[in-house]
C-alpha cells in the first residue's frame, strides 16, 4: 500500500469545495466510447467521474448508443457525433471543439474494435495530445494503442489501465521480456511506452511511470464484476481533471495580483492555497491520479460487496464512491485531512 506521504500527495490535487468556484472548475471529463452493442461501459465510466466529484461529464458516442445512455441518467451530457458515415477527417473538427472544453478524456469504454470506432479513438487521442490534455486509455482504447503505440508513446499525460489479459497483450506488443520479475513488469511496460503511467489492475494494483512504482493492496470486494474497470477509468479521469486544474493553478502568474485584491481573511486563505499548489511536481500528477482512482474503486467495491455479497452489481458500486472518498480522504467538503489513512 502506498505510504501516508504518497496518499498526502494524492490529497493535494483534490480541489477545495467553495462557493467561489463556478461550474466546471472541479473537473470536466469526456468519455469517448459507446457503440450499438456497448452502452453500459461508457455510462459507468462517465457517471463514476461525477460520483467522485467532477462537475461535468460527457459521453462521445454513436447515436444509437447515445439514445440508450440518455435514458440511464440525465446528469450526463451525451454527444452522439459518431455516425455510420463518419470518417476520421469529418469528425476531427467536432472532436477538437469538444475536447477543448474538457480537462481529460477517457478513451475506450464500449468503443468497439470496428475500424470506424477505432479511428474515432485515434482522432480523440491525437486531438487530446495536441491540446495537451490528460487521457485515460482503457478497454478497446488499449486494443488501439496495442497496435498503434505511437499514439501515446512518450506522452506523460496518459494513463493506461489494463486488466490481466490486456496487460499481457501490451507487454507482448511492446516486447517486454516475459521472464521479468512480476513486480517490475509495469515499470518496464511504462518505459517501453516512454514513461506513460501504467495502472496494472489485479489482486494488487501496481502503478508505475517508469521512475516511480506504487502498489495498491487495500482490500476490495471479493467478487470481480464486469464494469468495475469502467469505474476505475472514470475515477482516474476525475483525479486527472483535478490535477489539470492544479497544474493550471501553478502556472497562474496573476496569483499575487489576485491576493492583493482580497480582504485579509481571504488573502490568508488564498496564500495558503498558493503555497499548497507549489508543493507538488506536476510530472507526478498522472501517477497520483492513478493511485487515487485505484483506491476509490477498491474501497467502493469492498463496501458494496459487504452489503450485497455474491449478488453485488456494478451499479451498487456507484452508490459507494462517495463513501469510499470519505473513508480515504475525509468528510464531505473536507479537503482531505480527516480521512482514515
Amino acid at each position: 500500500m502506498p505510504s501516508k506521504a504518497v496518499m498526502d500527495q494524492v490529497k493535494r490535487i483534490i480541489p477545495p469545495l467553495t462557493s467561489k468556484l463556478h461550474k466546471g472548475q472541479s473537473g470536466r471529463v469526456g468519455v469517448v466510447g459507446g457503440s450499438a452493442d456497448y452502452t453500459g461501459a461508457p455510462f459507468f465510466s462517465a457517471i463514476s467521474a461525477l460520483r467522485l466529484g467532477a462537475d461535468i461529464s460527457h459521453v462521445i458516442c454513436e447515436p444509437k448508443a447515445g439514445q440508450v445512455i440518455k435514458t440511464y441518467s440525465p446528469d450526463l451530457i451525451v454527444n452522439p457525433i459518431i455516425h455510420e458515415d463518419s470518417t476520421a477527417a469529418s469528425i476531427h473538427s467536432d472532436m477538437e471543439g469538444l475536447i477543448s472544453r474538457l480537462h481529460v478524456i477517457v478513451v475506450g469504454p464500449g468503443l468497439g474494435r470496428e475500424e470506424l470506432t477505432q479511428s474515432i479513438g485515434r482522432v480523440a487521442l491525437e486531438v487530446a495530445r495536441a491540446q495537451e490534455k490528460y487521457v485515460v486509455v482503457d478497454a478497446d482504447g488499449l486494443w488501439l494503442v496495442q497496435h498503434e503505440p505511437h499514439l501515446v508513446q512518450g506522452y506523460d499525460r496518459a494513463v493506461l489501465t489494463p486488466n490481466v489479459v490486456e496487460f499481457k497483450r501490451l507487454c507482448d506488443a511492446m516486447q517486454v521480456p516475459k521472464d521479468s520479475p512480476p513486480d517490475k513488469m509495469a515499470s518496464l511496460l511504462s518505459k517501453a511506452f516512454g514513461n506513460v503511467t501504467i495502472l496494472q489492475k489485479g489482486p494488487e494494483d501496481i502503478v508505475s511511470n517508469g521512475e516511480r512504482t506504487e502498489t495498491t493492496d487495500i482490500q476490495g470486494g471479493l467478487k470481480r464484476i464486469g464494469g468495475q474497470g469502467d469505474i476505475t477509468s472514470g475515477t482516474v479521469g476525475t483525479f486527472l481533471a483535478w490535477g489539470y486544474n492544479y497544474e493550471q493553478g501553478q502556472k497562474d502568474s496573476n496569483a499575487s495580483w489576485v491576493i492583493s485584491r482580497l480582504n485579509y481573511t481571504e488573502a490568508i486563505i488564498a496564500f495558503m492555497i498558493l503555497i499548497h499548489l507549489r508543493s507538488l511536481q506536476t510530472k507526478d500528477i498522472a501517477l497520483l491520479a492513478a493511485i487515487g482512482g485505484s483506491h476509490i474503486t477498491r474501497v467502493a467495491s469492498r463496501i458494496a460487496f459487504d452489503k450485497y455479497g455474491r449478488g453485488v452489481l456494478t451499479s451498487n458500486m456507484l452508490e459507494e464512491i462517495g463513501p469510499a472518498y470519505e473513508t480515504l480522504f475525509g468528510e464531505k467538503g473536507e479537503k482531505g485531512f480527516k480521512g482514515q489513512l
